[in-house]
């Protein structure tokens, strides 16, 4: 047995559009009954939010196929400390994932400060946080991207986010989401797979398969988001197999039919 943990900006869609070809993917994983979960950086969003938004892309899944980066940060936590508290700078996604793994929030005096993407981002929160680190927080960051793809280009992530409060407190973040081998492990867990039988399919080299890669998980990455073929030559590291995008990847692994594709 084998199963998936799917990257899914620049793998399954760019920007709002649908990658030609990932809705057939995703639909023969379900058909076939093997397993898989979304993998995703973005802690904005909750698991149901993401499902609506895939639905409206034609692939039509459940929550429990979504892992998010946020939900990676509330489980670590409650397993640092069943009673933690949190002071937190993000949005929906994060708040509802810290609440289901029993994390309050506190604006007074929190064990933890944890940052997220979003955009109420403001300079009072920031001093909040900055105030709450110098007095003892620990700082936890949901992922360490620098950057978030929008429809325009891009805008500060979660990374930036975080750099102003490591900046001026001299304390770095400790960041939950991809690569962070915590994170992936999880996801794996979760599928009840062996490392063995575990396929990282991603479009960033130094996340998805940089991940993959640590945890010793067979890597694929797809070329129809952030990484060019001409880009490979920078790193250390390699991914086990490259392919245009996750349809061309499914017809090399069997996955999708040639006859379905043809109707595609």
């Amino acid at each position: 047995m084998i199963g998936f943990l799917i990257d899914m900006d620049g793998v399954i869609y760019r920007g709002g559009v649908l990658i030609q070809g990932a809705d057939e993917f995703i639909n023969q994983l379900i058909v076939k009954d093997i397993p898989f979960r979304f993998m995703t950086n973005n802690s904005q969003r909750t698991r149901l939010d993401v499902v609506a938004k895939l639905g409206k892309l034609g692939i039509y899944v459940e929550e429990q196929h979504i892992f998010t980066c946020a939900m990676a940060t509330a489980r670590y936590l409650a397993s640092q400390d069943a009673k933690a508290t949190a002071f937190v700078i993000g949005e929906g996604g994060l708040l509802t994932a810290l609440h289901k793994s029993g994390i309050a929030i506190d604006d007074q005096s929190p064990d933890y400060v944890v940052i997220g993407e979003g955009r109420t981002f403001n300079l009072e929160q920031v001093e909040k946080a900055v105030d709450f680190v110098t007095r003892g927080a620990k700082l936890i960051s949901t992922n360490p991207d620098l950057s978030c793809p929008t429809s325009t280009g891009i805008r500060p992530g979660c990374g930036a986010m975080a750099a102003m409060i490591e900046a001026t407190t001299g304390r770095k973040a400790f960041s939950l989401g991809k690569p962070n081998p915590i994170m992936m492990r999880m996801v794996r867990k979760d599928l009840e797979l062996s490392t063995k039988e575990t396929v990282v399919i991603g479009d960033m080299m130094d996340t998805d398969i940089f991940g993959a890669v640590q945890l010793e998980y067979h890597s694929v990455l797809v070329l129809s988001g952030g990484t060019k073929k001409s880009d490979l030559s920078k790193f250390a590291f390699q991914p086990a197999e490259v392919h245009e995008s996750l349809a061309a990847y499914g017809r090399h692994a069997g996955i999708i039919p040639d006859a379905v594709m043809a109707l595609s």
